[in-house]
């Protein structure tokens, strides 16, 4: 079997790591996957800060040359230049975009702002405390108020940048959906999933009949993984 032309380092559990390989999958590129976890041993010999995901490029031009590239949005920019169809980027007129850098301000926001609010403030204390099975649910909510409060007000702030149907940007699936995709499966996940409005999961409902989304569920927390 011949080798695959790219190597994804970052376990199926990692947000930013699915919206890299929801593009692979959505684009047809054959990668392998290292599963690793953020701070480990094999994420630090990939990158320099031990974050996840890594695209390691074994080829280019014929030439090997095993380039480690860094950074979701990084990753995202050369995955579209290499393969620049099925086109996942967005133009005046979609959604609600007047220019078509909004849809890489969409997923900036999602990055520097969702991930925070979803994963640090809300998911990931609600599966410890979950997984730990030492407080009750309602411990729990008390436990995590302020974070829940943050969140719901980031998403009603994130919802507003939709188009009132469809995908993100309204018909044109996009980098935007990858990116915010994955942290609201997290949430769906949890009770708190019940903080998502009838436009998200609507959104999320279209998005789970796409063939890359149901290619990169295995291992994620939708289906109970753990890292």
């Amino acid at each position: 079997m011949a080798p695959t032309p790219y190597t994804i380092i970052g376990t199926p559990f990692s947000t930013f790591t699915r919206s890299i390989t929801l593009g692979l999958t959505h684009k047809k590129i054959p990668f392998t996957q290292v599963r690793c976890v953020p701070h480990s041993d094999t994420a630090y010999d990939n990158h320099p800060f031990g974050f996840l995901p890594t695209l390691i490029i074994h080829e280019i031009d014929g030439k090997t040359v095993n380039l480690k590239l860094r950074e979701s949005a990084a990753i995202a920019r050369y995955i579209d230049k290499v393969v620049p169809e099925p086109d996942l980027h967005i133009s005046p007129g979609h959604g609600k975009a007047i220019i078509e850098e909004q849809m890489w301000e969409f997923v900036s926001l999602a990055g520097a702002h969702g991930f925070p609010a979803v994963e640090k403030g809300v998911v990931k204390p609600r599966v410890a405390a979950t997984d730990a099975g030492q407080l009750t649910d309602s411990e729990i909510r008390e436990q995590i108020k302020p974070g829940v409060a943050h969140l719901k007000r980031l998403l009603g702030k994130m919802e507003e940048l939709m188009a009132d149907e469809g995908y993100v940007f309204g018909t044109k699936l996009s980098w935007a959906d990858f990116f915010l995709f994955p942290l609201l499966a997290d949430l769906k996940a949890i009770p708190e999933g019940e903080l998502l409005s009838p436009r998200m999961l609507n959104w999320m409902e279209e998005m789970n009949k796409l063939e890359a989304v149901k290619a990169t569920t295995p291992g994620t927390l939708s289906v109970g993984a753990r890292p």
